[in-house]
């Protein structure tokens, strides 16, 4: 792969992550808009988008490979179910003012995948990753005890999430096709809702001014754009690379949360929050002196 191309990739990846991690300001300027209609526009356009997308550069030949797997509609269905919820929950948690509680989920998201990976596909934890996922729960515990409650916000964004990614990493479909067929799967449900919200008179589509309807019809490439960017980033940097471009998304969303939205971020959250950032410097550490070591070997294996 050229230099150049390489560049193009860093620079896809970048962009997908600051996007994600704007996406607070975003989020906010539909705050007079429930969040289950949001996430329905959202998986409405997006939808269309995404899809519109693919048949543009692919033609038809990506549905092949649905077709070719029946099984994969069902996990489809389960991993759609799970992210329109994670979708549901940060849009709420945003316009509450729960900024820096979803960068606290995002954050320790690397690190309830090391622990979904050793239940569910047994995989084992190298000390490093053990010590990683101990400190981080200190600090989850030490936030539950100073704050005086569970920062469910946080843990239950992580959880969806760090699940969401088990079902696609065992669906073996690329991302940007599996997000088309999930939204295509809940394209009907949010059409229906809508529909009905509309019929009712309390759907905000066209209700509430040109502004707040072109937001809503936005929401689709709110979501598409970053995806596409980052599928094409993430084929030409490495691993390794992108495990630290992934910090640059709740990294923003924490400093949107306190500096633009004026969240409070007293002693004990800092402490915490300090805690959970040793344990992913931990984490990066240990993963970053694996791959330099499997590297070395490699290439004395070829010399």
């Amino acid at each position: 792969m050229s230099q150049d191309a390489r560049a193009r990739g860093l620079w896809m990846a970048v962009g997908a992550f600051v996007l994600w991690g704007l996406m607070p300001l975003y989020w906010h300027l539909l705050k007079h808009v429930p969040s289950l209609q949001v996430v329905a526009h959202r998986a409405l356009w997006s939808a269309l988008l995404v899809a519109a997308f693919l048949t543009l550069t692919r033609g038809r030949g990506w549905l092949r490979a649905v077709f070719s797997q029946p099984r994969l509609a069902g996990m489809l269905l389960a991993s759609g179910l799970l992210i329109g919820f994670n979708w549901s929950l940060y849009v709420w948690a945003v316009n509450a003012g729960h900024v820096v509680e979803t960068s606290l989920g995002y954050f320790i998201n690397p690190l309830v995948n090391v622990v979904l990976g050793m239940v569910f596909l047994r995989e084992r934890l190298r000390p490093g990753q053990t010590a990683a996922v101990i400190v981080a729960t200190l600090g989850v515990a030490y936030l539950t005890f100073s704050l005086g409650r569970l920062p469910w916000i946080a843990l239950t964004l992580a959880g969806t999430f760090g699940v969401y990614g088990l079902l696609r990493k065992t669906a073996k479909l690329g991302s940007i096709e599996g997000l088309t067929l999930e939204m295509a799967l809940l394209f009907v449900p949010s059409m229906v809702l809508l529909a009905v919200l509309g019929a009712q008179g309390t759907g905000a589509f066209g209700r509430s001014g040109a502004g707040l309807t072109l937001l809503m019809m936005g929401a689709g490439a709110a979501t598409a754009i970053p995806m596409i960017l980052f599928t094409h980033g993430a084929r030409r940097v490495t691993m390794t690379t992108l495990g630290i471009l992934q910090y640059i998304a709740p990294t923003l969303q924490f400093l949107i949360g306190v500096y633009v939205f004026g969240e409070g971020f007293d002693q004990s959250r800092l402490i915490g929050f300090m805690m959970i950032w040793i344990a992913l410097a931990i984490y990066w550490v240990e993963g970053y002196a694996v791959y330099r070591r499997r590297n070395e070997k490699l290439a004395g294996q070829r010399g």
